[in-house]
């Protein structure tokens, strides 16, 4: 293969640098024969300061159309955290042979027009895996134990919150505490640890983890409602699909605990804010903590705003320094592996493969 040229497109998260960095690293393990360094350019789009959103067809993508097809004259692969792929640019990429993405999922890229194009897209499932579930288990300890509660009080120079240590308000430890896990795939099966640890019983829903997925210190359940209904603490980790949009309703609100807590990292669209909401103000859960919202950024408008015993984060569960690295390394990995003819380990579109020019 001739002198490869590659796009790094990273933003304010997954910088550029981490990129080349990642790709010199990778690249000088290679054991294929001896080749010439490739030609690196980099383009940064200014993601979080610069909002993402949807550019073109795709969602979750941050630059334009115009930036990227200039950006990609003459490039052979791209490697980006949040670059848009549409179509339009795919028809002005004519060398592009590979885009490898640093997310879990290529939303941003139009898989059908890579398709159409013969080009590899690749993707870095389990990035944020360690994040997330740490988060979750932030989110848990911060709901349960009135930490982010307490804190406001403080900080907004009220009298002394002694009304924590009464009996009827004081929190709950998560040890001996059964705590339900609604989705067991990579993220769910560390927060099932990190529960096992404490000391918490846990159980766990998810009707397509196979059953190797589940060890001994974790009981599988294959009913929603009796994860609810048992559940002090329960935690979301499932995929959004049609099947699982609005998964926590009023109805499912209703069989919780009275006085549980519900904590979503996963995705905004499982719940419905609004029953929740409703839950929360009536004293039915004792608390919710939440990363994720079905609009982002959040309106201020928002009821979640004016909700009581809510803990809410902006979608940060699933970033960290280690994230950006991790992400770097596994695109890396692919960008090499491309190069020296070998198999891509994620290939969102492996039908490519077979007629790879």
């Amino acid at each position: 293969m001739s002198r490869a040229r590659i796009l790094a497109a990273g933003d304010e998260f997954v910088r550029p640098d981490l990129l080349v960095r990642a790709l010199d690293a990778e690249l000088g393990r290679s054991t294929a024969p001896r080749r010439q360094r490739p030609d690196v350019r980099t383009l940064d789009l200014g993601w979080p300061t610069r909002p993402w959103g949807k550019v073109g067809e795709v969602v979750e993508a941050a630059g334009d159309e115009d930036t990227m097809i200039a950006a990609l004259d003459g490039v052979d692969a791209a490697v980006t955290h949040l670059a848009p792929f549409t179509q339009r640019i795919f028809d002005h990429a004519p060398d592009l042979r590979l885009v490898v993405v640093s997310r879990g999922g290529p939303v941003n890229v139009n898989l059908a027009a890579a398709t159409r194009s013969g080009v590899v897209v690749c993707y870095a499932p389990g990035r944020n895996a360690n994040a997330a579930a740490e988060f979750a288990l932030g989110l848990m300890l911060a709901t349960c134990r009135h930490i982010a509660a307490g804190h406001a009080e403080l900080s907004g120079g009220r009298d002394w919150p002694g009304h924590y240590f009464r009996y009827d308000s004081a929190g709950f430890e998560l040890r001996d505490s059964t705590v339900g896990l609604v989705g067991y795939g990579a993220i769910g099966q560390l927060v099932g640890r990190l529960l096992t640890a404490f000391g918490a019983r846990v159980l766990a829903y998810d009707p397509f983890a196979a059953a190797e997925a589940f060890g001994p210190d974790v009981e599988r359940v294959h009913d929603l409602d009796v994860l609810l209904a048992k559940s002090r603490v329960v935690s979301l980790h499932a995929r959004l699909t049609e099947q699982t949009s609005g998964l926590i309703g009023a109805a499912e609100l209703a069989r919780m605990r009275p006085g549980s807590v519900l904590v979503n990292t996963a995705r905004g669209g499982l719940v419905d804010y609004d029953a929740l909401c409703d839950a929360l103000d009536r004293g039915a859960l004792a608390a919710a903590g939440i990363d994720v919202f079905p609009e982002e950024p959040l309106p201020r408008s928002s009821r979640l705003f004016a909700t009581r015993n809510l803990v809410m984060a902006p979608h940060i569960a699933g970033c960290s320094r280690e994230v950006a690295e991790r992400a770097a390394a596994i695109c890396a990995g692919e960008v090499r592996r491309w190069l020296d003819g070998e198999p891509p380990a994620h290939c969102a579109n492996p039908e490519v493969l077979s007629t790879r020019r």
